[in-house]
């Protein structure tokens, strides 16, 4: 349930009757409504023709194509991310982007090895999982062990040491599906925490429920995380399917053996790059309006979803500003960022790079949620943003895509920006059957709408273009609320 509805007011419905009788009576101040501001009639013609140009048919799908045929799985430092920087240097370079450049990072780099599991009583069943990113490997042969089932990381901290020394735990935690996309936010700790937690329990491994939404049998992969003060245990993902199996098997009653094999492990640092281009503006060149998204993927697709979906839009919604005459005001600048799966190297080091000129970022939007239909955009700037935010979605409503929510970041790639206090929007999307897909084999480019992608980028397009053209700009972050954002 959202947090909202968790209100003293039950469930918000007598909000009506609240104001019915007078906000005041109660000691309730009536909430303040922010105008949307007006924009030039210039502007918003010109706005209104890019993003009807767009959704009528773009070029977004071929860059997405470009990228995953070129290069395929693009796990940073591997060679198909090598292959992506490339790739994408050769299509901002095509398409007549400025100062196009790869800027150099190091970066972590981790490989998938053999991943094989089974069910070895009370029955002898196949397990089909894949490793979690960043995991250290079994030792040779794999473990076997008598599962411990949970349902949440506060039930595994409940448990006794004894409960789990030498076992494998087992978090069987369910995600919901929602259009926003906080069912992901809301279960993605079991994936992240749970092997440090279950290892301070003495675990000698951990499976989880993927974290997704699907019911097909092939497992998710993902990012974990491992605490200093704890044990670093192997630990992978079960298919969906493979996970209710041992759940059924565990209420069965009596002991359920597992044994698992993970050859996967870490290598060391190794080079790669962000990749950047721009549109340089005509009148203030050197205030920039970035719009980002991340190169890498996970391996086990091609990440066209994720995140070749967002490249393409990114690309393509600065060419079309490219197209325009005159260019806008300020630079647009497209960051194609590494190392966003695994450890947020690519928007580090921009943000380190770039501190100089940070103060002159009036915007930063990412894409990062596939290529649903396109719903609007969240964001964290200054109070007094929302009214230009509202002009722009008054644009974007007319792609069903006027929705505004204020978030604490726009996206994971440009959060690095935050302590600078530069506005952050990013796009939202129907994120319905997003993570059907998200970080498995099954993400491909096939998958890919055109015609939906092209509406993803209209909006991303229509909102890039105000705020490069505007005279005014964004109100920055607060100081207060970049200082938590750091920490």
């Amino acid at each position: 349930m959202p947090r909202l509805l968790r209100s003293p007011i039950k469930h918000l419905r007598r909000l009506p009757l609240l104001a019915a009788l007078g906000l005041a009576s109660f000691g309730l101040a009536a909430p303040k409504v922010v105008e949307p501001a007006r924009l030039p009639s210039e502007i918003r013609r010109t706005a209104e023709a890019l993003r009807d140009r767009i959704a009528a048919g773009s070029k977004a799908y071929d860059w997405v194509r470009e990228i995953v045929d070129r290069a395929g799985p693009r796990l940073a430092g591997s060679p198909g991310d090598h292959a992506a920087v490339e790739a994408a240097l050769a299509i901002l370079k095509s398409q007549g982007f400025a100062n196009v450049r790869a800027e150099p990072v190091m970066v972590p780099v981790w490989q998938r090895g053999i991943e094989v599991g089974e069910v070895v009583s009370p029955v002898s069943q196949r397990l089909a999982l894949t490793a979690l990113g960043g995991s250290e490997p079994t030792p040779a042969g794999g473990i076997e062990a008598e599962i411990v089932r949970v349902s949440t990381l506060e039930e595994l901290d409940q448990l006794d040491a004894s409960a789990c020394r030498g076992k494998i735990v087992f978090i069987d935690r369910r995600m919901a599906r929602t259009s926003d996309g906080s069912g992901y936010g809301d279960a993605v700790p079991a994936r992240s925490d749970g092997a440090s937690r279950a290892a301070r329990l003495g675990a000698a491994g951990l499976l989880i429920r993927s974290i997704g939404t699907d019911r097909a049998r092939l497992p998710h992969t993902g990012a974990l995380t491992y605490a200093k003060d704890a044990p670093r245990i192997p630990a992978a993902a079960l298919s969906v399917p493979d996970a209710e199996l041992l759940t059924r098997l565990v209420r069965r009653g009596g002991p359920v053996r597992v044994r698992f094999e993970l050859t996967c492990g870490r290598k060391p640092d190794a080079p790669s790059a962000s990749v950047v281009g721009e549109v340089v503006g005509r009148e203030k060149p050197d205030e920039i309006v970035l719009l980002g998204a991340h190169l890498d993927s996970w391996d086990l697709g091609t990440g066209a979803i994720d995140d070749g979906a967002g490249c393409g839009i990114a690309i393509e919604a600065a060419r079309q500003i490219a197209a325009l005459s005159p260019h806008p005001r300020r630079t647009i600048r497209v960051v194609l960022y590494a190392n966003e799966e695994s450890g947020l190297a690519g928007g580090k080091a921009y943000a380190k790079a770039h501190a100089p000129e940070l103060a002159r970022h009036v915007a930063a939007l990412e894409a990062d949620l596939g290529d649903g239909p396109p719903l609007g955009f969240s964001w964290n700037a200054g109070p007094s943003a929302e009214a230009m935010l509202k002009a722009i979605a008054g644009l974007t409503g007319a792609l069903a895509a006027g929705q505004l929510k204020v978030t604490k970041s726009g996206g994971a790639d440009i959060s690095p920006l935050i302590p600078s206090g530069i506005p952050s929007l990013g796009l939202t999307l129907d994120a319905s059957t997003y993570f059907d897909l998200h970080h498995t084999a099954n993400d491909t480019l096939d998958k890919i709408d055109p015609a939906t992608l092209d509406r993803s980028t209209a909006v991303f397009a229509t909102a890039a273009y105000v705020l490069a053209e505007t005279p005014e700009t964004l109100e920055r972050i607060p100081e207060a609320a970049r200082a938590q954002e750091a920490e």
